[in-house]
């Protein structure tokens, strides 16, 4: 690859496969390659519904972990552990019934939320259809409005004129500039135009 100067570029090129000797590069590379590592084993186990868990240890000590359910649940059910770590009370099948639960509150909510937003379509459509022939939402017919559409109707209302207040607030507050006349005279040649 040639830079429009005439330089040529690195570009993307294979890179060495040893130790970095400047402690800077390895914690970059580290770094990038850490969460390269786990952004393609988050989609592995997105698309293909794999158990996984990743640990990585840093040169500093820290670690770093990603588990899909999560770490704890994978080592759980694939590693064996001692005879006393599997009495503290953790069982397979509480988390599966949590993670269930909360799959199914997700799915409540989904349908709590699609059911809101066809109710406030419809509110929506009830305001379009009581502005009539007015110019603008808030000119419409409150007559022609429901029970259920009033509540919202007036919460709009309030916010419209809270948001113009806040408008209103940030705008200057001192005398507006005096207008300045132009003035043409035709047959004045040595001033055309005065202000």
């Amino acid at each position: 690859m040639v830079h429009p100067r005439g330089t040529p570029s690195t570009g993307r090129h294979r890179i060495e496969m040893a130790l970095r000797v400047d402690k800077n590069r390895r914690q970059v590379t580290f770094s990038k390659r850490r969460s390269g590592l786990f952004k393609k084993c988050s989609e592995l186990a997105l698309l293909c519904g794999a158990d996984l868990a990743v640990i990585v240890f840093s040169e500093a000590g820290n670690v770093f972990a990603l588990g899909s359910p999560s770490v704890d649940a994978v080592l759980r059910r694939y590693v064996p552990l001692p005879a006393a770590a599997n009495d503290a009370g953790v069982d397979e099948d509480d988390d599966r019934e949590a993670l269930e639960k909360m799959c199914q509150a997700k799915e409540a909510t989904a349908k709590q939320l699609a059911s809101e937003i066809e109710r406030m379509n419809l509110i929506g459509y009830k305001v379009i259809e009581a502005q009539g022939e007015k110019r603008f939402w808030w000119e419409a017919d409150v007559d022609a409005l429901g029970a259920a559409e009033l509540p919202v109707f007036a919460r709009s209302l309030e916010r419209l004129r809270d948001n113009l207040r806040r408008h209103a607030d940030k705008l200057p507050s001192g005398p507006p500039p005096a207008a300045t006349a132009v003035v043409a005279y035709a047959g004045d040649a040595a001033s055309n135009y005065l202000a």
